[in-house]
Formats: C-alpha cells, sequence, structure tokens
C-alpha cells in the first residue's frame, strides 16, 4: 500500500487533477483581454461549447500521456527515478501531444517548478480568478477566449492529498530523498508548500477554431 501511495503521488509530479467542480454550462467567457466575472454572463452559441469541450479533451489526453509515461518508468527505475524522468521528457511529450492536435499546450504556474513554466501576466490574472472562487467553494468554468479564428483555452490544475508527496511541505509531506533531487533537478522550485484542493497552475491550451482533431 505504501510503494502504491508513493506511485500515485509522484505521478501528480506532471500535474494534479482538473478540479470536479467545474461546471456544464455557461463559461467564463473573456472579451477584450479582460476576465468576465459576471455569473450571468450568457448562454454558450454551439460553437463556443465545441470549443470548451476541445480544450477540455487537448488537456485531458495530454495528463494521460504524461501519466501513462510516468507510470511505466516507475515500475521501470523507482520513485527517484519518475523524477529523473520527469525532468527530461514532460517537455518534449507535451510537445509531441501539441504536434498531435495541432495546438499550443502549455502548464504554467505562478509557482513554477521549472522556470520555463511561469505564467505571464494574463495567465496569472486567470489563476488567481481560479484560486478566488476555489477558496471560495465556488464553482467554475474553464476560460475561455477567442480572437482572429483562434482560442485560447485555460483550465486549473488543483492538487489533492496525493499532489502533496511532491508539492507539499518538505519532511512533512514529501520524503527527504525526493526533495533533494528536486532540489538538484530544479534549483529555483517554487512548486512546493501546497495544501490540498489549492491551485497549482493552469493548463494554457491555443488552437485555431476550425481544426478537427
Amino acid at each position: 500500500m505504501k510503494q502504491l501511495t508513493l506511485i500515485l503521488g509522484v505521478l501528480f509530479i506532471i500535474g494534479c487533477k482538473d478540479s470536479p467542480k467545474i461546471k456544464q454550462g455557461p463559461i467564463d467567457k473573456v472579451v477584450n483581454e479582460s476576465v468576465n466575472t459576471n455569473d450571468n454572463a450568457g448562454i454558450l452559441k454551439n460553437n463556443d461549447s465545441l470549443l470548451v469541450e476541445k480544450g477540455k479533451m487537448y488537456a485531458q489526453s495530454t495528463q494521460k500521456v504524461l501519466g501513462r509515461n510516468l507510470l511505466l518508468n516507475i515500475q521501470n527505475n523507482g520513485v527517484l527515478g519518475a523524477v529523473a524522468f520527469c525532468n527530461e521528457k514532460a517537455y518534449p511529450l507535451t510537445d509531441s501531444m501539441a504536434i498531435v492536435h495541432h495546438a499550443k499546450i502549455k502548464r504554467v504556474s505562478d509557482k513554477p517548478r521549472n522556470t520555463n513554466n511561469q505564467a505571464n501576466k494574463k495567465e496569472l490574472e486567470y489563476i488567481e480568478s481560479f484560486k478566488s472562487k476555489i477558496k471560495n467553494n465556488e464553482s467554475y468554468e474553464p476560460i475561455l477566449t477567442t480572437e482572429n479564428g483562434n482560442t485560447q483555452f485555460y483550465l486549473p490544475i488543483v492538487t489533492n492529498t496525493m499532489c502533496l508527496n511532491c508539492h507539499g511541505v518538505p519532511e512533512k509531506n514529501i520524503d527527504p530523498k525526493v526533495t533533494h533531487l528536486l532540489q538538484e533537478k530544479y534549483p529555483n522550485d517554487k512548486a512546493i508548500g501546497y495544501k490540498e484542493n489549492e491551485v497549482r497552475g493552469i493548463w494554457s491550451i491555443s488552437f485555431n477554431n476550425e481544426q478537427n482533431n
């Protein structure tokens, strides 16, 4: 059981979970580069609903590929080997899924483990929006923006108990050996100190509205 817990914990190095509180219905539409916080923003057009589902599919399929490959590495090389694997292969695998979907797929954060995952100004605003809703125990939607035939899709990555094995408090949640290796691989690591049910980052996905994959 302990080994299973460790395996599942490290699995969440590459991203924890999509929140179960995502509603089915109107989304948080973004107009003129600003977050629309009006809960009565209106009913989604059919095309918007399709774009939301497409964004979710891209995020979920990429997460499955990352998770499957990481779990295989854990089975072959152990937990510490999986940390090294994530350091070396998470980006190439994400890029490969971006090619498959003809999309730009990123996982970004206000507290990145890898500095390449630092959220930009706009993404930081959306992270704070998701944080506020989760903190207040509110349901929320993926954020969708469209401009010139392109869609930008944002979906939060929310911590659960398993995530804390790699993103919790060192010594309390994270094994010292894992902490040591993380410090070695990620000297500028900020992705620690989380509690359960907190926004660790977001999926930031861009794709052409006309693509059918």
